[in-house]
């Protein structure tokens, strides 16, 4: 129990759950008039965040939620340094950039043993993204304008599984977001499709190297082959991306031989978590060029009232130095050998967790077994029960595993996804196994929330009455999802 000083009452001590601070609720939405102990103010915010899930516990997450009491330490004595002070920090400044060319020989980039390469440290993959997709609309807008075209109208093809910072991307900075649409079983972009719809006007191909939805990685090898073969046709210069959020810090390790970064010659540049299988805590991002002319210097902005001249290319200003400071911490305390156990210890421990759940004769794995460790798995029959009240029971035992259906066309599909990370051991592995079983025997004892033939009657009936046709079974299939989904009384996790 904390004990604190009242400053004006005649006890030296009081408990701060019997002081006259807890005796009326803390301000909310504004100022309190006075100011409280500090140990009192910390009781109250510690108690509410009880109420938090448990950071190791949620599934749903890429992001690291564990790391060395060493790192920890190094975190805790650079939280008041200001990144972009880096006249005033510059072993801070140099450690990023020893993290950027690790990185940049890590995915192949075409540089010399004394070459520097290009890139910067990030809040995260969304502004990498946003720095990425930027460099590749003002290339663009330079070579239209050069040919005496127009370059009012730039788009970007993607798969429909992108993450939403794509979406983002398009619509801050004002361009199409061309999509190629999922199906059934293939739940990826297809390179022939993406292909097609790039046009003039096409400043990037974005192709995701460990989709959020299942993990798997997109074929990049054959796009770049494509895509190389329209460009010789038409005589255009599409370049590609890769988002490479979650698995760049996974194939080189797992899959070497894997061709997707640099060493194909359209990837002009690629972005990479930190905090996700980079194994630092949020937010940390990065992103790399293939060279200094896939960035465009007009971008980059050099400051020098924080002392001696300093470029910057970031859509933010401030930002912490300890996330750049763990991150160098983990390259040089893991090196190659020590990210490849890690790794390898993820990809054992997805595989005994899909076997469990294969085994349990009541889920269809949808995920790949390579890519991403995670698992992604559906419900062969959901005519009684679906993923979303699975996974709202799984709550019960402490497990946040995110239920959510799949983008266009394949929204019909609704798919539960465990994430397995660094911290997600085989034993919790076990028990996460065993908790679903249980899940499952207590939901087929409950009674059905609402009978599947009377929706997909009413779905059919709402069908004659409007349209005075019979809807297909797979229009019934996705309202009978959606109908389930707002059961769950706004409960449901997306993937994230």
């Amino acid at each position: 129990m904390v004990l604190t000083t009242v400053a004006d009452s005649g006890d030296s001590v009081n408990c701060t759950f019997g002081s006259r601070y807890l005796r009326s609720p803390p301000p909310k939405f504004k100022l309190g008039e006075q100011s409280i102990p500090k140990d009192a103010a910390y009781q109250i915010i510690h108690d509410e965040l009880m109420l938090d899930g448990t950071p190791r516990l949620n599934l749903a997450s890429f992001v690291t939620t564990w790391m060395e009491p060493e790192c920890d330490n190094l975190i805790m004595a650079s939280l008041n340094k200001n990144y972009v002070d880096m006249d005033e920090y510059p072993v801070t400044t140099e450690l990023q950039n020893r993290c950027v060319n690790m990185i940049a020989r890590l995915f192949h980039a075409p540089i010399g043993d004394q070459e520097a390469a290009v890139g910067v440290g990030t809040v995260g993959s969304s502004e990498a993204i946003m720095l990425a997709g930027l460099a590749f609309k003002r290339k663009w807008q330079q070579r239209r304008k050069s040919q005496g075209k127009p370059y009012d109208k730039p788009n970007i093809v993607t798969g429909a599984n992108v993450q939403v910072c794509w979406e983002k991307f398009a619509r801050y900075f004002e361009v199409e977001l061309k999509e190629v649409k999922l199906s059934e079983g293939f739940y990826v972009m297809d390179p022939v499709k993406a292909v097609e719809l790039v046009d003039e006007n096409t400043i990037c191909v974005a192709a995701i190297l460990g989709s959020t939805l299942t993990g798997e990685f997109e074929d990049v090898k054959l796009l770049n082959e494509l895509l190389s073969k329209k460009n010789e046709e038409t005589g255009w210069d599409t370049p590609i991306h890769v988002d490479a959020a979650s698995g760049g810090f996974i194939a080189p390790f797992l899959y070497p031989d894997l061709e997707w970064d640099f060493r194909l010659p359209l990837v002009k540049s690629i972005n990479v978590s930190g905090h996700k299988y980079g194994l630092v805590y949020p937010g940390v991002g990065w992103v790399v060029w293939r060279s200094n002319q896939d960035l465009p210097e007009e971008l980059v902005f050099h400051i020098n009232y924080l002392g001696s001249d300093q470029p910057t290319f970031t859509l933010n200003f401030s930002k912490g130095s300890s996330q750049i400071i763990a991150q160098y911490y983990q390259f040089i305390r893991l090196g190659f050998e020590g990210y490849k156990n890690v790794m390898e210890n993820c990809r054992e421990n997805a595989r005994v967790l899909r076997e469990g759940i294969e085994k349990m004769g009541r889920f269809d794995v949808v995920s790949k077994d390579v890519g991403v460790p995670l698992v992604a798995f559906t419900l062969k029959d959901s005519s009684k029960h679906t993923v979303f009240e699975i996974s709202e029971n799984l709550r019960r035992f402490g497990w946040i595993v995110p239920a959510y259906t799949m983008p266009p066309d394949a929204q019909h599909i609704a798919v539960l996804r465990v994430v397995i990370r660094e911290d997600f051991s085989r034993s919790l592995a076990e028990r996460l196994i065993s908790d679903i079983d249980k899940v499952l025997k207590e939901v087929e004892a409950l009674p059905i929330r609402v009978s599947l033939a009377e929706v997909k009657a009413r779905v059919e009936d709402s069908g004659r009455v409007r349209k005075h046709v019979k809807k297909s079974e797979r229009e019934i299939e996705e309202e009978v999802t959606t109908y389930w989904r707002r059961l769950v009384d706004g409960k449901r996790t997306g993937a994230c």
